[in-house]
């Protein structure tokens, strides 16, 4: 098996609602595993990114939205086994327990600081003792269980080189290949070594379904009817708004389905491939062509995001699924390397910068500029037109360009992450 089909096997994994709730539920669910006793306290400890996408997200089998009710959901009902599905059994009578607990302050969330990188502490503290789960980097990824201070599991940590972070010289596994080996691997790979990411089209299809289908959805019914109220037009960019943008509102409002997460999140996991589907089933395309494309929509998604980190200040979903996506529609369009350079560089001077303020009914609209965006740079592409190389943060090749878009995220967007989760703050 290629390793950059090895890097997407292992990367798609189905999140039910948004990752970082569920990550926060699979954190504190961990630790109830090891303690006896009556509760006495949830403490969890964030993560700039992780406190402030699930600062005002919708909760699956919940009314209730946000960190606190993630973390009193996950020692109510959450089930560590189900990883970033962990609240999926939770009942109407858990929801109540939540908001008992929560209104008598038995659950607290902390900002511990602000970087990119995934950080979560979840501690559970019972008449018996405490137990702190620790996850770092990715979302399910347990580094630490201390049981009353004592490390009951810690994982092989990495040598200290003792170098500053931007000295590294470890290259994710991604940044060896250039656009051009990418899209030579996605041409040539067996189409039976990478039929696994039709799996995305099942689960994320299930999810649109259900937004569609739910009284609780507002952009859903708009974008049905901005598109004749047929679910597949003939009009491409607005059946792949629909349903990308349905799926979203879905997720990020808590309904009961999951989603297919790539990088870590259910919403670039729909980005980078919903909107394929729409064009390969308008056009009568074949599978083996929609799974080259996502393919490649997830690489490119994956290239951006090792850059930028996994939770930033900008949003990540449009700008790196949105680009992958856009050079999966130039692919499906007969693009090369070349042309598909060209999309890279309108996607980059356009909606790089664009903020992520968590995982909130805002994302249907970042998806919904994303898919625009995503469709009129491959156009442009096509027919010649790019940004060209000179100007802003475009770079000399389409992986200094990709590179430069996650400089903007991490460090560059930093500020901007504290000025955010401020602004939050101050409207509890």
């Amino acid at each position: 098996m290629h390793e950059l089909t090895s890097l997407i096997k292992k990367d798609m994994v189905p999140a039910l609602g948004v990752t970082e709730p569920g990550a926060i539920a699979f954190a504190v669910a961990k630790a109830r595993e090891y303690t006896k006793g009556e509760l006495k306290k949830i403490k969890v400890k964030l993560n700039s990114g992780m406190y402030k996408n699930a600062f005002t997200c919708g909760i699956p089998n919940s009314d209730h939205v946000g960190n606190l009710y993630a973390a009193a959901l996950g020692y109510i009902a959450g089930a560590p086994g189900e990883g970033l599905e962990a609240l999926k059994y939770v009942t109407p009578e858990d929801d109540g327990k939540a908001e008992e607990m929560v209104k008598a302050g038995l659950v607290e969330a902390e900002l511990t600081g602000f970087t990119s990188d995934i950080y979560i502490s979840a501690e559970v503290t019972t008449d018996n003792g405490s137990v702190d789960v620790i996850i770092k980097d990715r979302h399910t990824n347990i580094v630490k269980i201390l049981k009353d201070g004592e490390a009951v599991f810690a994982a092989e940590e990495k040598e200290d080189t003792g170098k500053a972070e931007d000295d590294r010289e470890e290259v994710h596994v991604i940044h060896k290949y250039s656009l051009k080996d990418m899209l030579d691997y996605v041409r040539t790979v067996p189409f039976s070594e990478i039929s696994f990411v039709m799996d995305a089209y099942r689960v994320n299809m299930e999810l649109f379904s259900e937004g569609l289908n739910s009284k609780r959805t507002t952009f859903a019914p708009q974008l049905l009817r901005m598109n004749g109220g047929e679910i597949f037009s003939k009009d491409e960019k607005k059946t792949a708004s629909l349903l990308c943008n349905t799926a979203i509102e879905a997720r990020v409002i808590g309904l009961d389905k999951p989603a297919m997460s790539i990088t870590g999140s259910g919403a670039h996991g729909i980005i980078a491939t919903l909107p394929l589907y729409a064009v390969c089933k308008i056009r009568g395309l074949s599978d083996e062509a929609l799974a080259r494309a996502t393919m490649l929509s997830y690489l490119i998604c994956t290239y951006i995001k090792e850059y930028s980190g996994r939770l930033s200040a900008f949003c990540g979903c449009a700008i790196a699924a949105g680009t992958g996506m856009a050079c999966g529609l130039c692919f499906l369009d007969g693009g090369g390397a070349d042309a598909m350079e060209r999309v890279i560089n309108n996607m980059a001077s356009s909606i790089t910068g664009m903020i992520c303020d968590g995982g909130n009914q805002g994302c249907t609209m970042k998806g919904v500029a994303a898919c625009n965006t995503a469709f009129d740079s491959c156009e442009f592409a096509m027919n010649g037109v790019s940004v060209e190389r000179v100007h802003g943060i475009n770079g000399n090749t389409p992986g200094d360009t990709m590179r430069n878009m996650g400089l903007i995220a991490s460090p560059g967007m930093v500020e901007t992450e504290r000025t955010i989760v401020g602004i939050q703050q101050g409207k509890m």
